[in-house]
């Protein structure tokens, strides 16, 4: 976990580093942050009993500001992050006869996994104001991503991430907010490689910010 950290928040720095590089620049956020998310296939909405599959995520936040639209204030969330990833094949027939070394890829599949995946999400956030403290914030996000292991449901290497989020934004003073939210996650790899049945999550996150300006 240390090292995963660690990673991240040198990925972070790095991006945050380009982005004070002018201090007008369209590149500085006007706010950074640092979100938490743990999620799993195993959960009421989506429960696919052929394999279990869970993450956690460490995500650097950069904050900007888009706009606004009548009561609607929005912005865009870049986010880099590191997803440590559990995984394991739990119907062994999953994986077919007709698919080349199919008894090699069971005994692969049907062993757990810890995996990782490293990603550059872009969220488009919009937040409705309900109290001089608090928020409601939604989110659509893509990501580009590449996971390390394989596995019956998705090759390795590149592959995309999609999320939805709904939560609440805790504004403690003008500089300090706290996030507390849900998620519905997607990992695929639209068919650059087989094979691509992808993993759907849903997850609890947690967040902080800091206003910069």
């Amino acid at each position: 976990m240390k090292k995963n950290i660690f990673l991240l928040v040198f990925l972070f720095a790095i991006t945050s580093g380009i982005s004070q590089d002018k201090k007008k620049s369209f590149l500085k956020p006007y706010k950074i942050g640092f979100l938490y998310n743990f999620g799993t296939n195993e959960n009421f909405i989506n429960n696919d009993l052929d394999y279990t599959y869970s993450t956690q995520s460490y995500k650097g936040q950069l904050f900007y500001k888009l706009g606004n639209w009548k009561s609607l204030h929005f912005e865009l969330i870049v986010q880099p992050q590191i997803q440590n990833l559990k995984h394991q094949l739990i119907n062994e027939y999953y994986v077919t006869p007709d698919q080349e070394n199919y008894l090699e890829k069971i005994a692969e599949f049907t062993h757990p996994k810890k995996m990782n995946l490293y990603s550059i999400e872009f969220a488009f956030a919009s937040l409705k104001r309900i109290s001089n403290q608090w928020c409601f914030q939604g989110s659509l996000s893509l990501g580009f991503s590449y996971i390390d292991t394989r596995t019956e449901r998705l090759g390795k290497g590149f592959t995309f991430i999609e999320n939805l989020s709904l939560g609440f934004l805790y504004k403690t003073n003008e500089k300090s907010q706290f996030y507390l939210g849900t998620n519905f996650g997607h990992v695929s790899n639209l068919d650059f490689q087989k094979p691509n049945d992808g993993y759907n999550i849903m997850g609890l996150e947690i967040g902080y910010s800091y206003v910069l300006n």
